[in-house]
């Protein structure tokens, strides 16, 4: 594992190196033109996991659909985390044009577009999929609301998507909220995150994916949240005592393209895109369905580690909690911020009752 952050980390630095140098142009633009007038097109994307992990079989997937989509006249190739750079790295080359097309995780940009933290607070969606699956493509708060902000910052969102209920690994059994209690747990360089897990009496610790598994190992973090099959493809399991599931918050992600960038395109291949990510949406949760349903025996049959669900009593323990971190998301946010909060809840009601 050592062995492979450092190949990692060195790819990054390599990558955004030469990338730096070619923001805006190289193969953001057409080439090999067709004998019968219609271009080719070679874009590249980018996402903030290894191979395998779920961010990679739905970049692999969208651009096999858009390659069918346009009659070969797309080609999407994928890099996945440290090919290049890191997931703020990847995010900086989309806004300055490096870069075409990235899966983003509000968790990793939450410095970036601020109002997009809100992913981050806990017991916010409903426990229902179909349900969340529903507020997830209905939100006027996620998709006009928070998608403008993301495009006040040039990232324009094309779709947001969860890879699953998050679970919790530690060191020490988490079913009573004092075992929080000063824990270095990591979390992402989210504010908002930091602050959900401040309200239970953690200290939480901001760590790159890439140093999660040593961190661990050296105990220089106690304990991580993640959907399951990203512990199991990541093998944090090997280096935890307990998994809790906690569905506490949904992990959300984006596929985002560079605003400049897609303006620029044709109208027909606009729609070809649009049209290929509107058929991604029900898939991805199909993806995440398929790789966390089988994660967790894989997880059970490789390790000692020792499963723990959390009870309706220990949730509301939490949930109250959790509340805390409500009031400061409308803090650090602003006024703009808690408006699209407070619209969401409302949608997020809605659609629980019907």
């Amino acid at each position: 594992m050592k062995k492979r952050v450092l190949a990692m980390t060195m790819a990054s630095v390599m990558a955004v190196g030469v990338l730096s140098g070619c923001a805006g142009g190289g193969s953001a633009t057409p080439t090999n033109a067709e004998s019968d007038g219609k271009e080719k097109y070679t874009w590249r994307m980018a996402h903030e996991e290894y191979e395998g992990d779920m961010q990679d079989v739905y970049a692999k997937e969208f651009a096999q659909k858009l390659y069918d989509n346009s009659d070969g006249r797309i080609n999407l190739e994928i890099y996945p985390v440290g090919q290049i750079g890191d997931a703020l790295q990847q995010c900086e080359l989309l806004q300055n044009g490096g870069l075409e097309f990235a899966i983003i995780s509000p968790g990793n940009t939450g410095t970036v577009v601020p109002e997009n933290q809100l992913f981050s607070l806990h017991f916010l969606f409903p426990q229902d999929w179909a349900k969340t699956q529903k507020v997830l493509q209905t939100s006027e708060a996620l998709n006009v609301m928070l998608h403008d902000k993301y495009v006040e910052r040039k990232i324009k969102p094309l779709s947001f998507w969860t890879e699953g209920a998050m679970a919790w690994t530690s060191n020490k059994s988490l079913k009573d909220i004092n075992g929080f209690k000063g824990m270095k747990f990591r979390t992402m360089q989210s504010p908002m995150i930091i602050a959900a897990y401040e309200a239970y009496g953690a200290n939480p610790t901001p760590m790159s994916y890439t140093e999660v598994y040593s961190g661990l190992q050296l105990n220089m973090i106690e304990g991580q949240e993640n959907p399951t099959s990203a512990i199991y493809t990541s093998k944090f399991h090997e280096v935890q005592k307990y998994l809790t599931e906690a569905n506490s918050n949904l992990y959300i992600t984006a596929t985002c393209v560079s605003p400049t960038f897609f303006e620029g395109l044709p109208a027909d291949i606009q729609q070809i895109v649009i049209d290929t990510v509107a058929e991604m949406v029900p898939r991805s949760f199909e993806i995440q369905e398929e790789l966390n349903g089988g994660a967790l025996d894989k997880i059970t049959a490789e390790s000692d580690i020792i499963v723990e669900t959390l009870t309706d009593d220990e949730r509301a323990v939490y949930k109250e909690a959790a509340k805390k971190a409500y009031d400061r998301y409308k803090k650090i946010v602003g006024e703009d911020g808690g408006k699209i909060l407070d619209k969401l809840i409302e949608e997020v009601a809605a659609v629980e009752a019907e």
